[in-house]
């Protein structure tokens, strides 16, 4: 029996904002691997379709699986749904740590880690749970949410339990992430080897400390006068990844395919592709196609694609007092009871020379902050300014940039990512009644 992946969007999937407003939350990275990646590692499947509620239409982006409705998902097949939130450990085998049998059980299998509903196993013909438990307020992805028997093949569901856990929050991410990196670096590339994958070789002028090896890739280039430092943790370079000269990577990290270390400080850092970095990083995840190629400091944050961070754009992520640090989003504030974290950008963010942010700020899609004024602690998607005085970012302006800025890494703005855009920018501001300015 062969059996269809699809990942699901529920309710809390979809506040992680602003991270899932221009993508499904499986695309975003975690530890080493995109929690997409994780989920197909883990099972063994490849990913059909993903199932969200609507607000993506449009959603596109090369080797990513389409969004597709309840009704366009097969009955006639074994289906396996699982939270895009969900979180399972790597086998160090190799093999899928999440065994799915081979024996498609007579009726529903509710997935579940750490008392939380992880999923469903669905035999062919089965009724798929209502919408409002996948994707709606309702949805059954909480924790200690399912009371149903221990038994397969009774009429009511049957559980069936896995390792791992889900994440509930973007800070989470966050929280969790370099204990993540060391657990998969550890288990993707052990030993530094692998397919396609060495250890670093001796360099004149490069030094390396700690038991944790450093892996790489192909076309890796490592100048004179870099230091990795293992003692916390393993390092991966990805193909084509270039490290200059002043550059002190300290473990466990993973730098992206095509990513430049320009200098500085790392920590603790996930990047993913394309990425142009200096200055000092600490325990970030960037999502890829960023550029903070000066001096400034970024710690315990999670950033979009194609976001730029202008010349020492510096980030609290302590507050003075040494209390839990408050989120603020569109529906409020958040105590996360955190002593360290940093800021949420949103894809295309943009900050001008010697920008600040104070700790839990959330920074929307398409806006561009710039001056001496520290911005409010939530800046809504497409606004332009400096301090407090923000106004709509034009549409036209925008995509203008969006799309110049992605053509200088030979990327297309394609018409369904500008469709989708467009979309966000007009619900953000049907209510301001504004045409917007540059």
């Amino acid at each position: 029996m062969i059996w269809h992946l699809f990942l699901v969007d529920d309710v809390i999937a979809r506040g992680w904002t602003p991270l899932t407003v221009t993508r499904p939350a499986g695309e975003i990275l975690f530890g080493a691997l995109l929690l997409r990646e994780r989920l197909e590692r883990a099972t063994g499947l490849s990913t059909v379709g993903y199932l969200t509620a609507p607000g993506l239409e449009g959603f596109e982006m090369d080797g990513v699986p389409p969004l597709v409705k309840p009704a366009e998902i097969p009955r006639n097949r074994a289906l396996v749904l699982l939270s895009s939130r969900y979180a399972p450990p790597l086998s160090r085998s190799g093999e899928p740590e999440l065994i799915i049998p081979a024996k498609v059980p007579n009726s529903r299998a509710r997935l579940m880690a750490e008392d939380s509903h992880v999923g469903w196993l669905l035999p062919p013909g089965a009724v798929l749970p209502p919408e409002e438990e996948l994707t709606g307020e309702g949805s059954v992805f909480r924790h200690g949410s399912a009371v149903i028997s221990d038994t397969i093949g009774e009429s009511s569901d049957c559980r069936v339990e896995l390792p791992g856990s889900l994440l509930e929050t973007p800070w989470d991410l966050v929280r969790r992430n370099a204990n993540q990196l060391s657990q998969d670096l550890s288990t993707l590339y052990p030993e530094g080897k692998g397919q396609d994958i060495k250890r670093l070789p001796e360099i004149s002028g490069v030094e390396q400390f700690g038991a944790d090896p450093v892996s790489m890739g192909k076309d890796v280039i490592v100048e004179p006068g870099v230091v990795f430092d293992t003692t916390s943790g393993p390092i991966h370079l990805a193909s084509g990844v270039r490290v200059r000269p002043l550059t002190h990577l300290q473990g466990p990290a993973f730098v992206g395919t095509g990513s430049n270390l320009l200098g500085g400080l790392f920590q603790g850092l996930s990047c993913g592709p394309m990425c142009n970095l200096r200055g000092e990083i600490s325990t970030s995840i960037l999502l890829g196609y960023t550029n903070k190629a000066h001096d400034g400091y970024l710690g315990h944050s999670l950033v979009g694609r194609w976001v730029n961070l202008g010349a020492m754009t510096t980030n609290s992520d302590l507050k003075n007092n040494y209390g839990s640090v408050r989120v603020t989003t569109a529906e409020g504030e958040t105590d996360t009871g955190l002593l360290k974290l940093g800021v949420f950008l949103g894809d295309h963010v943009k900050t001008g020379i010697g920008m600040t942010l104070n700790a839990g700020t959330t920074v929307g899609v398409g806006t561009n902050l710039f001056g001496e004024g520290l911005p409010p602690k939530f800046v809504p998607p497409f606004h332009w300014g400096s301090g407090r005085e923000l106004v709509p970012y034009r549409l036209e302006a925008f995509l203008e940039t969006a799309a110049r800025a992605m053509d200088r890494r030979g990327v297309p703005l394609t018409f369904g990512e500008s469709a989708l855009l467009t979309r966000i920018w007009h619900r953000v501001h049907a209510d301001e009644g504004a045409r917007g300015t540059q």
